[in-house]
């Protein structure tokens, strides 16, 4: 609620002044970003790219093995990354594309960050306890428990101080904001800092359900992938969970994958869910299905085709990646002298 609140008061600075703030966000390269993704958090980073705001996006390619044993098709899966951004209006001249794996000074800030929090507060971090519930690994690794403070190192590293996101990513970021202001009272000295406290800025739409009713997720097979084709996208949503009743409402408590579907339309539409479900009605759960396929399928038809073109210069994307990492690394070095300075660690 209180990120809730935040928002209109973010939003207010953003427009009057965006330069004054830089945002860190990013993907594991898993398998291609899907619709929630969209919704959650990327046109927000196109839109405050947009505005002017400085924007550092992070394919984190070393967290791929937080909850696998294996980097499974790492390369594609990176690329494919790159081509997602692209296609739905990441310009590479305005933020900075790179992979975590390709700056060693950012993954130096893990070991001091670890040490400024507990067992207990990384054990109770409800998105790990949820990613371990769903791990796709033998056992659990310790990286596992790791990942909010390498999480915390990927947005502090460039000091960012606003972090679009989901719902649920705030125990991330609020973790992110404790490590920083644990440094900055422990290293730093009275009335001094090397971090900001960044803030969570939470997108209109910060949760979607997948097809089978449960969080939208790659790892989860339930999710519409930005690079389906028409008919992939047809065939998941015909297959979607929706319940008994007939008479299509909006109402996200007692409906939540009816609801789910319904506000998936209107977003692609841009109008409100409960007109949407107004008009569908008695047409029930066809119809709403229907209505979604075609609102979704028209939505992503310009971005699909964008991602084609983009796809035809594998190089460009190379040269792409190589350039955002130069320049990654070069703020990553030169906050790890001034961690290492207040630290009393530079020799």
């Amino acid at each position: 609620m209180a990120a809730r609140e935040r928002r209109g008061v973010l939003e207010a600075r953003i427009h009057d002044d965006p330069g004054r703030f830089r945002v860190l966000t990013g993907d594991r390269p898993t398998g291609p970003l899907h619709l929630g993704h969209y919704f959650g958090t990327l046109h927000n980073r196109v839109r405050l790219q947009n505005l002017g705001v400085s924007m550092f996006v992070v394919i984190a390619d070393y967290q791929v093995l937080t909850d696998r044993d294996v980097a499974d098709r790492l390369t594609e899966h990176v690329e494919g990354l790159v081509l997602d951004y692209l296609a739905v209006g990441v310009d590479p001249g305005r933020s900075t594309v790179f992979t975590h794996s390709a700056v060693p000074a950012l993954n130096q800030l893990l070991l001091p960050f670890l040490s400024l929090v507990s067992v207990a507060e990384l054990g109770r971090n409800p998105t790990v306890k949820d990613e371990i519930t769903h791990s796709r690994q033998s056992s659990v690794s310790g990286l596992m428990f790791t990942y909010p403070a390498h999480q915390a190192a990927d947005i502090l590293f460039c000091k960012a101080n606003l972090v679009p996101v989901g719902q649920d990513q705030l125990p991330h970021v609020e973790l992110t904001r404790t490590i920083a202001r644990r440094f900055n009272g422990r290293y730093a000295g009275a009335g001094a800092s090397v971090f900001p406290e960044p803030e969570a800025l939470l997108s209109d739409a910060p949760l979607l359900l997948g097809t089978d009713g449960t969080k939208m997720s790659k790892s989860r097979g339930n999710a519409i992938a930005l690079s389906a084709t028409a008919d992939e996208t047809a065939r998941l949503i015909r297959g979607a969970r929706t319940d008994a009743e007939r008479h299509i409402t909006y109402d996200p408590e007692t409906r939540p994958e009816v609801s789910s579907l319904v506000l998936l339309a209107a977003l692609c539409l841009g109008r409100d869910p409960r007109e949407v479900a107004d008009e569908i009605g008695a047409g029930g759960a066809a119809a709403l299905k229907r209505t979604t396929t075609e609102a979704v399928n028209e939505f992503l038809a310009p971005i699909r085709r964008r991602r084609a073109e983009y796809a035809r210069d594998r190089a460009g994307i190379r040269r792409l990646l190589n350039s955002g990492n130069e320049r990654a690394n070069a703020v990553a070095e030169t906050t790890l002298a001034e961690v290492r300075a207040a630290m009393k660690a530079h020799y």
